[in-house]
């Protein structure tokens, strides 16, 4: 009699180690946030602490040093990734390095007087500055975006306006740090809106637009700049700044690929706050009654706005899901 041979048993699957889509976002939404908050943080008090440290050179010199190192830093970068052919395509038209110009003397302006506000002790002014911000991106909208505000926004402007108005008048003294911040920056951003080009290469071309200028001014200085004047120490203080000018703006793209705008215009708070915390706690500048109220009256302005536009999207993503 004759046996039929038992099959044989097949083979053990293999575990199924590949992530999911959920789990694939997941991780993206972390990396994104982790990225954001370290780029946030370098700006609200990594930064700041850096430019203190900076004894005995003036914010020209620290900002022509800024622009020259982080030229040599992000060059370095285009050059292998998108290349230079790449990157020169990036720039595309006249018009285009036409507005690069302009934004390239906005930044330098927004950059010069951050730098003079952190050696001069006017760190609170200028975290109001960054605070009033966001408002002013929304009424350059309206200008010249041609959007429209709801009652919430609108409350928001005139509520930061009350506030601003009220340091003036307590103070009789305009806030012209807070204000300038606020007002080139924001420009600045609407002027970025426009010009199609990604963050690093017009980054590139905006510190490579300042470089000659630069450079003429630290050849200027000559001997009675701070550059190998004062040991080995503060000269890599001196080339780190173009680290901490790129880092945090390479992380903060990163972040924003990957997290709602929702998210990153909450986190970005983080900037402003961290300045005010290091003003008032660590520098000892002064903080009156008159800068309680004026920030009390942003940071409401600042909660009605962000309220509105969660409620918004919110509204916008049941629309979605119901169509």
């Amino acid at each position: 009699m004759t046996t039929t041979p038992a099959p044989a048993p097949a083979p053990a699957s293999a575990p199924d180690t590949a992530p999911t889509a959920a789990q694939a976002q997941a991780r993206s939404v972390r990396t994104g946030f982790l990225a954001s908050f370290v780029a946030f943080v370098i700006w609200g008090l990594i930064a700041p602490v850096y430019f203190k440290s900076l004894h005995g050179v003036g914010p020209l010199e620290i900002v022509a040093h800024r622009v020259v190192w982080t030229v040599l830093l992000v060059g370095a970068v285009v050059v292998v990734r998108p290349g230079l052919a790449g990157f020169v395509r990036s720039i595309g038209t006249w018009r285009r390095l036409g507005l690069l110009a302009v934004t390239t003397a906005l930044i330098s302006t927004n950059w010069s007087i951050f730098i003079w506000a952190t050696v001069n002790n006017q760190m609170v002014q200028a975290s109001l500055g960054y605070y009033i911000n966001p408002l002013v991106n929304v009424l350059l909208g309206v200008a010249f975006l041609k959007e429209s505000l709801s009652w919430r926004q609108s409350g928001a402007v005139l509520i930061a306006a009350l506030g601003v108005m009220s340091l003036v008048v307590q103070q009789d003294v305009v806030p012209w740090v807070a204000l300038t911040l606020a007002v080139t920056f924001g420009i600045y951003g609407l002027l970025r809106k426009k010009v199609t080009i990604d963050p690093l290469p017009g980054m590139l071309v905006e510190t490579g637009l300042l470089l000659p200028l630069a450079l003429g001014y630290l050849l200027w200085l000559g001997p009675d700049g701070s550059f190998a004047m004062h040991g080995i120490g503060h000269d890599l203080m001196l080339f780190l700044s173009g680290p901490v000018t790129a880092v945090p703006l390479l992380l903060f793209v990163v972040g924003a690929k990957r997290l709602r705008l929702a998210t990153i215009g909450l986190l970005q708070y983080m900037v402003p706050t961290g300045q005010l915390m290091l003003g008032v706690l660590v520098y000892g500048e002064t903080f009156t009654q008159a800068h309680a109220i004026a920030f009390g009256c942003i940071w409401v302005a600042l909660a009605l706005y962000s309220a509105d536009a969660l409620t918004t999207r919110r509204a916008e993503r049941a629309k979605l899901e119901r169509a």
